[in-house]
């Protein structure tokens, strides 16, 4: 009998032990982890927001996404919830509230003040190696846009929408090129040829005569961030940045593929200019344009107009097109007088 009331004192103990005051059950301290990584992958993305920098690989590709960082950063707090864990909480509340403050539509977004001079439709649209160019000319066709922004345009693609689309649009500045090289801004309004922006893809230039007055136009397609060129991705940023700030006292439309969100610091520093999105002028400031497949539901806002001061903007819509995994982006502008 001592012997078994021995046995039985010591599965006590060791129960008791298990349980003991200062030691947290093996299910929460799982729960802090499976709470604890996700919220430190978070804080990295949301910290590289929030100081201003895109910083280096993997980081601008998920900047992209911020949106959707909600969707971890919430789970995460719920499982902090669950496993009783306070600092997980309390880390996951501030790291919700960073999410919440940087989704905020970003840059002015009010309107000029002068009288209006003329109405100007403007599309931008990415055509993918070409592969999209029966759907973008019937979509011209319909829309009836007054200036069309194309990147990736090649060969063939620019031999259609000259032949196709000539006569509608007598007026056109082009970088040829094969597969993402070739660009081409095509006009109802008259085009005067004006410096491009250098880069690894065609970034076209031109001045149009709006009721008289000039617009400077300029297609955007820098390089994607890709692993091992988010350097070059950020000089070619800059260089459209140098651009806006040139001619930014307007009026000015600066529209294309910019690989850009709003998230990232490089797209920032362009708007920071004082050029403003079309898109989010027109209460679209997060409409996916990329990947086409997923969107609206899921993606990133990466085409955009963006315009000077002169401008004021409405009716901003996002196209699909079969055969590129963009959206295509219609908007209405109204120049203004200064």
């Amino acid at each position: 009998m001592s012997s078994t009331r021995t046995s039985s004192d010591a599965s006590r103990s060791s129960g008791s032990s298990a349980d003991a005051p200062g030691r947290r059950p093996r299910w929460r301290l799982l729960g802090a982890w499976w709470a604890g990584v996700p919220l430190a992958a978070v804080s990295a993305v949301v910290g590289c927001r929030v100081a201003g920098t895109d910083a280096v690989t993997p980081v601008p590709q998920v900047l992209a996404f911020l949106p959707w960082l909600l969707v971890p950063a919430g789970a995460a707090v719920a499982v902090a919830l669950l496993a009783r864990w306070r600092t997980g909480l309390v880390w996951g509340a501030v790291v919700l509230a960073l999410l919440a403050w940087c989704v905020r539509p970003y840059g002015d977004g009010g309107g000029p003040e002068g009288a209006a001079v003329a109405g100007v439709r403007v599309l931008t649209s990415n055509v993918e190696f070409g592969r999209a160019t029966g759907s973008l000319i019937r979509v011209v066709r319909r829309e009836r846009p007054d200036i069309v922004f194309v990147e990736e345009c090649e060969y063939t693609c620019q031999a259609a929408v000259r032949r196709e689309l000539g006569g509608e649009y007598p007026y056109r500045e082009a970088v040829p090129g094969g597969t993402s090289v070739g660009s081409v801004i095509l006009s109802r309004f008259r085009l005067t040829p004006a410096e491009g922006v250098p880069g690894s893809m065609g970034m076209p230039g031109a001045v149009a005569d709006v009721a008289g007055r000039p617009v400077r136009l300029q297609l955007a397609h820098p390089k994607p961030p890709l692993p091992g060129q988010v350097g070059l991705w950020k000089r070619e940023l800059g260089r459209l940045r140098d651009v806006a700030a040139r001619y930014g006292d307007g009026p000015l439309v600066l529209a294309g593929d910019f690989n850009a969100s709003q998230d990232h610091a490089a797209f920032r520093r362009v708007l920071d200019t004082g050029l403003r999105d079309a898109a989010r002028l027109s209460g679209a400031a997060r409409a996916p344009s990329w990947p086409s497949r997923t969107a609206p539901a899921f993606g990133a806002q990466i085409d955009h107009v963006l315009v000077s001061r002169q401008f004021s903007a409405s009716h901003a819509r996002f196209l699909h097109l079969d055969g590129t995994d963009h959206r295509t982006l219609l908007v209405d502008l109204t120049l203004h007088q200064d």
